[in-house]
């Protein structure tokens, strides 16, 4: 149990950063109503471009800063597919994620992985140092939140999200709604990239493969944090925590799988496993919930009319 509980403040700091990610994964996903398969390839993008920079001398908030705008122009290219060529988002998505695969391998000199020690390299925060890396990323996660919270509250953050919520709507009332998407599936890149970017140092290497079943823990977050606080979450502010807590709260879950001695070839099946029955919630609430309280009520009816 010891050793479990030791394990936790790792579970916290690698489940914020991935949170981070999940908060990219929100912006397209409720608030545009896309889902968006690119993040798959640009969270690599994001470790790799950051790996390459740091161990090439760059200082590590700069390569940070270039692997979010690396991150936007992943999300831009799948933007411009899906408006310009009418391409399906999902599709789109797909084929911006193929293409990226040959693109992260290229940025990284056809290497798999790139190291990046600690001891030879100045990184943000490193997985050898639980502490600092919690209360650093507590801060990114709140300058991110309160950055998005602002923008999402201007008249072209209003836009973006009247465009994810009734398109026709938001395109009669001359709102541009293809620039819209483009714009939000670049911020919602470029979050995910940084949070590759951020990963990538706190594990000490950045590999191609690092963004497989990104979207998978992303939707779990989002699942996750939206049905255990969605009674709280009435603030836009506070639903982009929720997210946050829910890459956390997955970790634990994580963690604890792995702590039981589970078999860890299943953790996907288990990932798919814990969207599913967080995505059902919502409708056992609206259906059998309901059935049973309306059965409970009837019972009590007909036990004091006896």
């Amino acid at each position: 149990m010891i050793e479990y509980l030791s394990s936790l403040p790792g579970a916290v700091s690698l489940g914020a950063i991935w949170g981070l990610m999940a908060i990219g994964v929100y912006l397209t996903y409720k608030i545009l109503d896309i889902p968006d398969l690119t993040v798959d390839g640009s969270f690599a993008t994001g470790g790799i471009v950051a790996a390459v920079l740091i161990t090439s001398g760059v200082n590590f908030f700069l390569a940070i800063l270039i692997a979010f705008l690396v991150g936007m122009l992943c999300g831009l290219v799948t933007g411009l597919l899906h408006t310009l060529l009418g391409i399906p988002a999902i599709l789109a998505g797909i084929l911006t994620q193929l293409a990226l695969w040959s693109v992260n391998l290229k940025i990284a000199s056809g290497r798999a992985n790139i190291s990046i020690g600690v001891r030879e390299f100045d990184v943000i925060f490193s997985q050898t140092n639980i502490p600092d890396t919690l209360w650093k990323m507590g801060i990114v996660l709140l300058v991110i939140i309160v950055l998005l919270y602002v923008f999402f509250g201007t008249e072209l953050g209003a836009s973006i999200r009247a465009t994810g919520n009734n398109p026709k709507m938001s395109k009669a009332q001359g709102i541009n709604t293809k620039m819209n998407i483009v714009l939000g599936l670049m911020i919602s890149n470029g979050i995910v990239a940084l949070a590759g970017a951020l990963l990538a140092q706190y594990q000490g290497f950045a590999d191609i493969n690092m963004g497989r079943g990104a979207i998978v823990i992303g939707l779990c977050a989002v699942v996750i944090g939206g049905a255990l606080f969605s009674k709280i979450a009435k603030n836009f502010a506070v639903r982009l925590l929720t997210v946050a807590v829910g890459g956390v709260i997955y970790y634990f879950v994580f963690q604890t799988v792995i702590f039981l001695g589970l078999d860890t070839d299943m953790l996907k099946m288990l990932s798919a496993i814990v969207v599913a029955i967080f995505l059902g919630i919502p409708y056992i609430r609206r259906t059998y919930w309901v059935r049973f309280k309306k059965w409970r009520d009837n019972r009590k009816l007909l036990k004091e009319a006896k």
